[in-house]
């Protein structure tokens, strides 16, 4: 047990100490967003077109790795989707938003330190395939859904455009890939600019997590308190519990399989906000999902590490 908080705490810590930062006042609200805006558009890509680059991808893009992931977080997707619309009675948007819930663990800013902190810098390389078609993936499942419930089949060529606009102006998928042109092409790097690449890396992880504190600080815990439940079961249960069934039907390795749980059990990421906001769309189900599930996943993701070979 002592060994579980010594892996988990650091990283809610970290988190905590934003949130307390942010709530009294000693770091500005102003100051988060800058934070942000650093870390997502600038040191967390730099992060994943290093490590993109570097991977290899013979041996780390194993497609029994991605099923095992991607069928949960799809599952998670499909649930949500699904449960809110029936269960709910919520109108299409808001059940693909609530899906998107579902389908959108932090596997960044909770996955990576947590993954690390307990299995060792070398186990984050299946971590880095998952993430590599993370942000397209899930992007491109929720942007096609939301845009065909809003348009109810019409305007495909139109929905299309906006679709991979919205992709490719996100820095997560040029910093991806451009990472996989790198590695593909074998470009050499010259030694100065890889040099300044990790000096932005070392500060992405840490700088995102004090910001995700501040971050959730925003965020009241209103209403709906069923379907943020409910959106949270899917996130923190459902998607983890699925992931281990198939990464062990399909025999993953010991380090692939707890890539695959440890980064489906993280609580809903802030895109699922981001992503809720764009549409107007089940705003105060997003918002309060990613900061209840954040706080539930300090037990839940210890209870996952606890059963984990």
């Amino acid at each position: 047990m002592q060994a579980l908080l010594e892996v988990i705490l650091p990283v809610f810590l970290v988190i905590g100490f934003g949130a307390v930062a942010v709530g009294r006042g000693v770091f500005p609200d102003s100051g988060v967003e800058g934070l942000m805006k650093f870390t997502q558009n600038f040191a967390i890509p730099c992060l994943l077109f290093r490590a993109v680059s570097s991977l290899d991808l013979a041996q780390n893009f194993d497609w029994r790795l991605l099923v095992s992931f991607y069928t949960g977080a799809l599952t998670g997707f499909g649930v949500g989707l699904t449960g809110a619309r029936l269960l709910f009675n919520r109108s299409w948007e808001d059940s693909v938003a609530i899906g998107f819930i579902g389908l959108f663990s932090n596997s960044l800013l909770l996955g990576l330190p947590i993954t690390e902190r307990a299995y060792g810098a070398d186990a984050l390389e299946p971590n880095y395939a998952i993430i590599a078609i993370h942000s397209p993936l899930c992007y491109g499942v929720g942007l096609t859904a939301m845009e065909i419930v809003r348009n109810r089949g019409a305007g495909l060529v139109r929905t299309s455009r906006s679709i991979l606009r919205a992709m490719f102006r996100n820095a997560l998928i040029v910093g991806i890939s451009l990472g996989l042109i790198v590695n593909l092409t074998g470009l050499a790097l010259p030694g100065v600019f890889t040099d300044a690449l990790d000096m932005m890396i070392r500060a992405a992880l840490p700088a995102a997590l004090f910001g995700l504190g501040g971050v959730l600080v925003r965020y009241r815990p209103e209403g709906d308190l069923r379907v943020i439940a409910f959106a949270c079961a899917v996130s923190l249960v459902l998607h983890p519990s699925v992931a281990w069934l198939m990464g062990t039907g399909l025999g993953l390795d010991k380090s692939q399989f707890r890539s695959a749980v440890v980064t489906a059990a993280m609580a809903p990421g802030v895109n699922s906000y981001i992503f809720a906001n764009m549409y107007g769309a089940a705003r105060r189900v997003a918002a309060s999902s990613v900061l209840i599930g954040t706080a539930m996943s300090i037990l839940t993701v210890w209870v996952w590490l606890a059963i984990l070979p």
